[in-house]
């Protein structure tokens, strides 16, 4: 049997001129792995979305055929698996346990399987929290985990990645790629999205890569395509194996005066007791390992959290009259306008109706958002609105919307997830100008091409 066929297909979202995705003839056959690349907004969780069957037709345009062994995908989702881009999305239960078995329990597998293959699948991602353990409580990347232990305890025929590592540290990515390794059959059908190429490419036998303005630009090999394509695919944003990067940018001059300290901060059970302090003319890199605390540590310098124990201390430098209170006890205006914050999930931080609107919020001057959505390649998004953006593009506006106020101190949490390499370029050059203008960067990042080409100092928990 044939998996997966796609004949002219196309996708448009309601309320958007331009097709997310079009004119894309594919033909994938079963236990086939396949790697699906493209630059940011190519349309690939699109496609992914379309082949899980979840493109409801009230929500857009539709136009061609996608099919999984001969079925319209929309009546074909019980054969697939999907792991979204934002693994929160698809977190349905309250408990670790029971969000693994909603889904073996909608499909009818009897009582007497369903625990054995929750534990199963939650043995083959590493997560080793208990099984009543709050879902809300797992950091991004141990939902992600948890999200592909749901897809994976329901044995696909096909299983949709969309960038299955990205949240992930490289301990748990490593951890991730081996098991599906270990427990996916050769007859299960594999589409991937996914930037970490020189760990993933060993695992698939096709590439795929998309055009942006629709159609298929290769299909091929990993040693054809790469080996045929890699430099052009590279100048255009496509991240290709062995492809070098910009030279690291490093910083204009040594730090200067400091502008927040943490002295033993904690929140219980969150974020261990910890020291650090951010200064001017200054980028820092936050690593860790999943759960360690590194976003609720960028809450609690943001002043967006309380702190348990310790405090966070602003400087003169960064708090004006405002430094005998900690940040969380500022007013609303005073915090955005002194210390920016870009989320971990994007979405969280939209305001507006659209991507200009969004930047122009607190009244930003015309110049400076024209720059920021041609530099992060935004301007063709301007009237977009901002949740119908890729991963990518949702991404890159957060960071804009940051930047838009050049504040003293700006805090980012995972900056470059799904971002193509051309954005990320540019991103590193952004942040780097920042920093030498005297401003403090602290980045949450599992991104090690990131750290090495922006961070003065890091700091591991």
């Amino acid at each position: 049997m044939s998996a997966v066929e796609l004949r002219g297909f196309g996708w448009r979202h309601a309320g958007r001129k331009a097709w997310a995705v079009r004119g894309v003839d594919l033909r994938v056959e079963r236990g086939e792995r396949v790697l699906l690349l493209g630059p940011s907004g190519a349309g690939k969780s699109t496609l992914l979305a379309a082949l899980a069957g979840l493109l409801a037709d009230d929500s857009g345009e539709r136009e061609g055929v996608a099919e999984i062994d001969g079925l319209d995908t929309r009546k074909a989702r019980e054969r697939v698996g999907i792991v979204f881009q934002d693994p929160a999305t698809q977190l349905v239960m309250s408990r670790v346990g029971d969000d693994v078995a909603f889904g073996l329990e909608n499909r009818g597998v009897p009582r007497e399987e369903i625990w054995p293959r929750v534990a199963e699948a939650l043995e083959a991602v590493g997560l080793a929290h208990p099984l009543d353990r709050d879902t809300h409580a797992l950091s991004g990347g141990e939902q992600q985990r948890l999200a592909l232990a749901g897809a994976l305890a329901l044995r696909p025929d096909l299983l949709l990645l969309d960038e299955p590592t990205a949240n992930l540290d490289p301990a748990g990515a490593a951890l991730v790629r081996g098991s599906l390794r270990r427990a996916l059959s050769r007859d299960t059908t594999v589409i991937m999205v996914e930037h970490r190429l020189d760990e993933v490419v060993p695992f698939v036998d096709r590439v795929v890569v998309l055009a942006p303005g629709g159609g298929v630009r290769a299909d091929g090999s990993p040693d054809q395509v790469f080996g045929t394509l890699g430099k052009a695919l590279a100048d255009d944003g496509i991240w290709v194996p062995g492809q070098p990067l910009p030279p690291p940018r490093r910083a204009a001059a040594p730090p200067g005066e400091v502008l927040v300290t943490a002295d033993r901060v904690a929140l219980a059970p969150r974020l261990a007791p910890t020291d650090l302090s951010v200064r001017t003319g200054e980028a820092l890199a936050v690593l860790g390992p999943n759960g360690a605390g590194k976003s609720t540590l960028a809450l609690l310098l943001g002043g967006l959290l309380k702190p348990t124990a310790g405090r966070v201390v602003a400087s003169s430098v960064l708090a004006g009259a405002d430094a005998a209170r900690p940040p969380h006890r500022w007013r609303a205006a005073d915090l955005t306008a002194r210390i920016g914050s870009v989320f971990q999930d994007p979405e969280h931080q939209f305001v507006a109706s659209t991507v200009r609107g969004e930047l122009e919020v607190g009244g930003r001057s015309p110049r400076v958002v024209d720059e920021l959505l041609a530099r992060l390649h935004l301007d063709h998004l301007a009237r977009a609105n901002p949740y119908t953006l890729s991963g990518g593009e949702a991404r890159r506006l957060s960071v804009a919307t940051a930047l838009a106020a050049a504040p003293r101190l700006l805090l980012l949490d995972e900056p470059t997830f799904g971002q193509d390499r051309r954005t990320w370029i540019e991103l590193v050059a952004l942040l780097s100008d920042l920093r030498d203008e005297g401003h403090g960067v602290l980045a949450v990042t599992h991104d090690p091409a990131f750290v090495d080409a922006l961070a003065d100092r890091r700091l591991a928990l």
